[in-house]
């Protein structure tokens, strides 16, 4: 365990020193929060009194996202934060109930700025963590990224032009009639669960040939809390990075006006109480921080575990769970 551990705290440093070094500030969020984020799909921990017994409102952020664009509001410009995020989803190799996140974000810029922050990130924690003496797999060292549009990756690797599916019985039967063996629930899914489905069964399991891919451009329907292409509306600008084929971070454009993020976020929690059959609070905290106001900004989370595991090809890279202590 002090093996890894070691290696976590080297590259937690190297972290530090590079933004610290490209002037940004190293800020702390608050972890208990009145909404964790409201992405339909991460469960957050509500927190129960252990004296009182009684449950509180408040939750465990899944991420610091809301309280740094409380900072941007505040007229912050360029800022990161490494702390835990709590997330309720089952244990696997690549998923723990706590893990450390970091978050980083620029006031006045547009995600391709975060987009070279992100390569000249990793190559400087290779190159720090090779310092040390910390062996670094082959291909992560002196990489270029490989870059490219969900779009083109869709075509790429299964052949499918994306444009052509409008409807999620469309896209049903052409999984169907073109990948009949990727395993299909019975009841009808939405157009993006059938994206993620063949996603995910077909696509990210090629990406591991590639040693960092960039990819971009999600349809409009998964923008979240990011910004729509102006002259390509049907997408949104964000993009995912994966290492070895895992993904481990995820860059918005970020969003910045109140009422077609207060929109989505009705839709997105009127999806969770569908699939799920609860429903969080509404983030009134973050709705007074978009009234409040802040310019264009970019910013992307990182899980730093991941990084871990790419650069170093090891797994046991996390602090102990609960379940294996």
């Amino acid at each position: 365990m002090t093996h890894y551990l070691k290696r976590q705290f080297l590259l937690l440093q190297a972290i530090r020193d590079f933004f610290n070094r490209q002037g940004f500030f190293d800020v702390l969020t608050p972890p208990l929060v009145e909404n964790p984020g409201m992405e339909p799909h991460i469960h957050p921990f509500l927190v129960t009194s252990a004296y009182s017994q009684q449950k509180s409102m408040a939750y465990l952020h899944t991420s610091p996202e809301f309280h740094m664009k409380e900072l941007l509001s505040y007229g912050f410009e360029k800022i990161f934060t490494l702390s835990y995020c709590f997330r309720d989803e089952p244990h696997s190799r690549l998923h723990r109930p706590q893990f450390i996140m970091l978050e980083w974000y620029r006031l006045n810029s547009h995600y391709s700025a975060i987009e070279k922050d992100v390569v000249a990130l990793i190559q400087f924690c290779a190159e720090e963590l090779q310092k040390r003496e910390i062996p670094i797999l082959k291909e992560m060292k002196n990489f270029q990224p490989h870059i490219m549009t969900i779009h083109d990756c869709f075509e790429k690797f299964v052949g499918l032009d994306l444009s052509t599916v409008k409807s999620a019985e469309e896209f049903k039967e052409w999984i169907i009639d073109h990948r009949p063996h990727v395993p299909m629930p019975k009841e009808m899914l939405s157009w993006d669960d059938y994206f993620f489905l063949l996603f995910l069964n077909e696509i990210e399991p090629q990406l591991k040939s590639i040693p960092c891919c960039i990819l971009k451009e999600y349809p409009a329907s998964m923008a979240a809390l990011s910004t729509l292409k102006k002259d390509q509306p049907e997408v949104c600008e964000r993009f995912e990075i994966y290492i070895n084929g895992v993904e481990i971070a995820n860059c918005y454009n970020e969003l910045t006006q109140l009422a077609p993020q207060k929109k989505r976020f009705h839709e997105q929690a009127l999806l969770k109480e569908k699939i799920y059959h609860y429903k969080l609070p509404e983030p009134s905290q973050f709705y007074q921080t978009m009234q409040r106001g802040f310019p264009a900004s970019a910013g992307i989370a990182l899980g730093v575990e991941r990084l871990l595991m790419a650069l170093i090809g090891e797994s046991n890279v996390f602090w102990p769970t609960l379940e294996e202590n």
